[in-house]
């Protein structure tokens, strides 16, 4: 009886480490299904952040012209056009529409004095409108690029004939005035030129273009060269 017992447990004894063989095996295989969705995940999650810095490095390429790259955009740029265009065509129908209204109005026949007035009237505001326009409009800058390799600012405005005007100056060139003034944010040489700071790209770059980034002291030296300056 005993002899039976001894032949019969080495089958059963021997099943165990089989079974726990099988285990592990199982273990390992579902392990390592685990370790390649991970590494595939892995992969796909870095092809995605390569793209995303490759479409990064895309826009800020195209955003750089030959002026530097572009780091304001004024949001009133079609609006002022679109004034002044007006001012333009309404001023040139008036000078179209003022002999015919001498005509058929009977004052081609008044008195010289009464045609000098009403020529006079129609005359100055014809023309004062567009030079009123023009004188407030013109150093709104619709766009300003920065050259960082020279420091140099490109501001592009509209001219009196609604054409884009460059104006080209230095970092060092920039002046801020004094007692602020309602269409100058700041001055380039003697050209003074209107931005928002709100629509800059970013913060750094309206800083550095009004020299807020230089360190500042008190030192009499600076503020004789402040003062000769301004």
């Amino acid at each position: 009886m005993m002899l039976l017992r001894l032949v019969l447990c080495p089958p059963c004894s021997l099943s165990r480490p089989a079974a726990l063989l099988s285990f592990s095996s199982l273990t390992a295989g579902r392990n390592s299904g685990t370790l390649r969705a991970v590494g595939g995940s892995a992969a796909a999650l870095s092809s995605k952040v390569q793209s995303s810095g490759g479409s990064s490095r895309r826009l800020s390429t195209s955003a750089q012209t030959g002026d530097g790259v572009l780091v304001y955009r004024g949001s009133l740029g079609t609006a002022v056009r679109g004034v002044k265009l007006f001012s333009y065509s309404t001023s040139g129908a008036s000078l179209i529409l003022m002999p015919q209204i001498l005509l058929n109005s009977g004052l081609g026949a008044g008195s010289v004095a009464l045609k000098v007035a009403f020529g006079g009237i129609v005359g100055f505001f014809t023309f004062l409108t567009p030079v009123l326009l023009h004188l407030i409009t013109k150093g709104y800058v619709v766009r300003l690029y920065h050259n960082a390799d020279r420091d140099t600012y490109t501001a592009i405005t509209y001219s009196v004939f609604l054409t884009e005007k460059r104006s080209v100056f230095h970092q060092s060139q920039v002046r801020i005035p004094a007692v602020g003034r309602m269409f100058t944010t700041f001055y380039a040489g003697q050209v003074g030129l209107l931005v928002n700071p709100d629509l800059f790209t970013f913060p750094h770059d309206y800083n550095h273009l009004m020299g807020y980034d230089k360190p500042f002291t008190f030192s009499k030296d600076d503020m004789q060269k402040r003062d000769l300056r301004d």
